[in-house]
């Protein structure tokens, strides 16, 4: 806390007289005794902020898990719920073990963390029990991503193994980069010491969480290959539909409260005052970090509303949810650091990289259930560079701390330096996370550790792998299933 009290009994006792060096004593105790209460305060408060916040990011996840289970097929609902509440639980215990040391754990040379192993030596000077489950809340997150890209035909087996390895090993170095003050391209490093002179901005994690997410999704619903059926041989695309828009909405919502949690509480802390003995401080600029996340997400969801409708002739709510979730992972690099303005732009952008990204998903036949790849892979990297084109200097120094000469957006006049740290961050991403989860996918399929069985598929997983149904239903692409359920219905 700024402007701490401070009190000496000797400058004191010059003014106060008789018995002056007791009176003097007296007085600076108590004023001490009010300034350690003012500092526990601080740290109360920032504590409960951020705790707060990590409860909202959790609630994502009740969130993904309703999106998803309506995005598929109803003969798939218990396996994507069930990897969902796996994600959380693996992720949990991987991230302790070992994400959470990889991340955050300090290091000389840059590239990874090195020390609280299973939370070891911990809390720190400048980290709380908060902080680590503020940042696992995050991690499982990424891992929830990339779920939906290979859902409904893949080995659970498989889901256990890429999300314990995601979240305990390859999510951690991606944030230790861009996240911890030693991180090589951390904003956070010494003003010499950062890449072009900036570091790469990426607030709360449209790269460092949607990327790594999106892409790992890519790399694994490549690999895997399409759903049977959702692709002709002449190449023309076949919609294999969600069953349940309710559930999408459900979960679209449930996101979009835990959005709150997400790009406001990435500032970690709420009482910092910008300018002392004024109204305005980091409050403020959270507010307008929830303003920004919201007319981003809206813009994106318009646009997509009336992109779709001139394409299709529909007014599709399942399209209208993913648009709205793709304005959320772009603005979300750059949320805290734009105007409101800018927002509405990175919004309308995003949609139009989300329809884009979707054509050329159907052209070369990539299948991904729940967009993933293409909302938060596409999204995202359109988010780091909305950052290098629209963040504002103001804001930049008072978000990351005050350095004169500081790069910032290319559009407001701060030249291109920044825009060339946020095409370094995608690239990075981009390589680091195609090279490892590549290379895990690659090996579970050798293994045959990766794709069930055709038979198992059509069956769909919930009746072969877990035991039942989720619920009675009736998929309109597969006449076998109805059959299956009335001949076990039947005495």
């Amino acid at each position: 806390m700024s402007g701490t009290l401070t009190c000496s009994a000797a400058d004191l006792s010059a003014l106060l007289g008789p018995n002056a060096t007791a009176a003097a004593e007296y007085i600076c105790g108590q004023l001490g005794t009010a300034n350690n209460r003012f500092t526990d305060a601080t740290f109360a408060i920032d504590n409960t902020y951020l705790l707060f916040s990590a409860y909202l990011v959790f609630s994502m996840q009740l969130g993904f898990a309703m999106l998803c289970a309506g995005s598929v097929r109803a003969k798939n609902t218990m396996n994507i719920m069930l990897t969902n509440v796996l994600d959380a639980a693996a992720g949990g215990l991987f991230y302790y073990l070992f994400g959470y040391a990889f991340a955050f754990g300090g290091s000389s040379e840059g590239f990874i963390g090195r020390h609280n192993f299973a939370l070891k030596d911990f809390p720190t000077l400048t980290s709380d029990y908060s902080f680590f489950l503020y940042q696992w809340a995050f991690a499982i997150a990424a891992a929830g991503i990339t779920s939906g890209s290979i859902a409904e035909r893949t080995q659970f087996v498989a889901y256990l193994i890429y999300s314990s390895f995601l979240t305990g090993f390859v999510y951690p170095v991606v944030s230790h980069w861009f996240w911890s003050p030693d991180g090589w391209a951390s904003p956070f490093r010494p003003s010499g010491d950062r890449l072009f002179g900036t570091g790469a901005i990426d607030f709360a994690g449209s790269g460092v969480v949607h990327m790594v997410g999106g892409i790992a999704g890519l790399m694994g619903a490549l690999i895997e290959g399409p759903r049977r059926g959702r692709f002709e041989k002449s190449g023309r695309a076949i919609a294999l539909r969600g069953h349940s828009a309710s559930l999408v909405v459900l979960g679209t919502f449930l996101l979009w409260f835990g959005w709150y949690g997400f790009n406001p509480g990435s500032f970690a802390k709420i009482l910092v005052p910008y300018e002392s003995g004024s109204s305005y401080g980091q409050w403020s600029a959270i507010g307008r970090t929830a303003v920004t996340t919201t007319l981003a997400g809206s813009t994106a969801a318009l646009t997509t509303l009336f992109g779709k409708r001139l394409l299709s002739g529909h007014w599709n709510v399942t399209d209208v949810c993913n648009g709205l979730l793709g304005g959320f992972a772009a603005i979300t690099g750059g949320c805290s650091v734009v105007e409101p303005w800018a927002a509405i732009v990175c919004g309308f952008v995003a949609a139009l990289v989300l329809i884009g990204c979707n054509k050329l998903a159907e052209m070369v036949q990539y299948d991904d259930p729940l967009e993933a790849a293409q909302l938060h892979g596409g999204c995202g990297a359109w988010g780091l560079i909305f950052v290098g084109l629209f963040a504002k200097e103001k804001y930049l120094n008072e978000v990351y701390g005050a350095a004169p000469g500081r790069p910032y957006g290319l559009f407001m006049g701060g030249g291109g330096k920044l825009l060339g740290a946020q095409l370094v961050q995608i690239l990075v991403i981009a390589g680091w996370v195609s090279a490892t989860m590549g290379t895990l996918f690659f090996i579970l399929k050798k293994l045959d550790l990766l794709r069930i069985s055709e038979k198992d598929e059509m069956a769909g997983m919930d009746m072969t792998r877990h035991g039942g149904f989720a619920y009675m239903y009736y998929d309109n692409d597969d006449e076998s299933s109805r059959a299956t359920q009335l001949q076990r219905v039947e005495p």
